[in-house]
């Protein structure tokens, strides 16, 4: 038993080293792109980081033909440079899924922001409307009463309504823009 265990663990880690078959590669953009597929052509050789063993060496990918000034390429080299399929897309660098996701990301964050001031605002309205409230208590001259610490029920005097009434009216001040 023990010895199949050992068998399907080796077999299992083969498999995976296998998975790490990778190419990695720095595109025109500069950004470091990991693929299971070969870089395309016009990556140079310099930004090819690495390469799985075993692979064709970059050279053979695609071979280019150069031509001297003023010479025509032959038939039988130009027939050998293979072309790309025509409905093979190019590729411009751009990811438009991650473009939509980005735009996505950001309209949710102005979405939240917007979110956030209209909560600021809202409590900035009921403050306001509770100090008018209290100032028009204060300013009526009914008795109002609190409960102290102990929580015993105590009256404010003059001295205490006007340092209230100060408050108050700093109150609005700060939140009645």
């Amino acid at each position: 038993m023990k010895v199949a265990r050992v068998f399907l663990f080796g077999w299992a880690l083969a498999l995976s080293l296998s998975v790490l078959a990778q190419y990695q590669w720095i595109d025109k953009d500069g950004r470091r792109v990991f693929s299971d597929r070969a870089p395309p052509a016009d990556v140079p050789q310099k930004n090819i980081l690495k390469e799985p063993r075993g692979a064709a060496p970059a050279s053979a990918r695609m071979p280019t033909v150069t031509a001297t000034e003023g010479a025509q390429p032959d038939s039988a080299s130009v027939a050998a440079v293979p072309t790309p399929a025509a409905s093979t897309p190019k590729a411009t660098g751009v990811d438009k899924a991650l473009e939509d996701k980005k735009k996505q990301a950001e309209a949710a964050e102005q979405a939240k922001k917007k979110a956030e001031e209209s909560k600021v605002a809202a409590a900035h309205a009921e403050n306001c409307q509770r100090a008018k409230t209290a100032k028009t208590s204060l300013e009526s001259g009914v008795r109002i009463a609190r409960a102290n610490d102990k929580g015993e029920r105590e009256f404010l005097d003059d001295a205490q309504r006007a340092a209230e009434l100060k408050r108050v009216n700093a109150i609005i001040a700060s939140e009645c823009k």
